[in-house]
C-alpha cells in the first residue's frame, strides 16, 4: 500500500521539490501551502508522515507539531521537521515540540529520502 505524506511547505519550489520527489520514490503526497489548514487536512487524510516547514506565514512549524502531538488522531504521525533554522539549540527545541526528524535546509535528496523512510512506520517504504 502507498503510502500517504503531507508536505507543509509554504515555499512553492521547495513543496513542488518535495512532492515531486516523494512521488518519483513511490510515495502520495498530499501538498499543503497554508499553515493553518495543516491540522484539519492531517485529519482528513491521515498521512503516514508529516513534513514540517518550522518557518510558515501566520503560524509557527513549531506550534502545529506541538497541537498534533496533543491531538489523539495525529499523535502517532511521526513528523520530519524541514527548516532554515540552523542556529545552536533548534534542532532541540524542534524535538522538544515533538519532531521525530530534523533536517536543516538546503536538503539534499539522498539524506532527504533516507530520513522520509526511517521515520515511516511498518512497511517503511513504498517498495518494501
Amino acid at each position: 500500500m502507498t503510502k500517504r505524506i503531507m508536505v507543509v511547505e509554504d515555499n512553492d519550489l521547495n513543496r513542488k521539490l518535495f512532492c515531486d520527489v516523494l512521488k518519483a520514490n513511490g510515495f502520495e503526497a498530499l501538498p499543503v501551502a497554508d499553515g493553518e489548514r495543516v491540522l484539519e487536512t492531517a485529519r482528513r487524510h491521515a498521512p503516514d508522515l508529516i513534513i514540517m516547514d518550522i518557518q510558515l506565514p501566520g503560524v509557527s512549524g513549531v506550534d502545529l507539531i506541538e497541537a498534533a502531538k496533543k491531538d489523539a488522531r495525529l499523535e502517532t504521525i511521526p513528523v520530519l521537521a524541514v527548516t532554515a533554522f540552523a542556529a545552536k539549540g533548534d534542532e532541540e527545541r524542534i524535538r522538544a515540540a515533538g519532531a521525530s526528524g530534523y533536517l536543516a535546509k538546503p536538503v539534499s535528496i539522498s539524506p532527504f529520502m533516507s530520513a522520509v523512510k526511517a521515520l515511516l512506520p511498518a512497511n517503511r517504504s513504498a517498495d518494501a
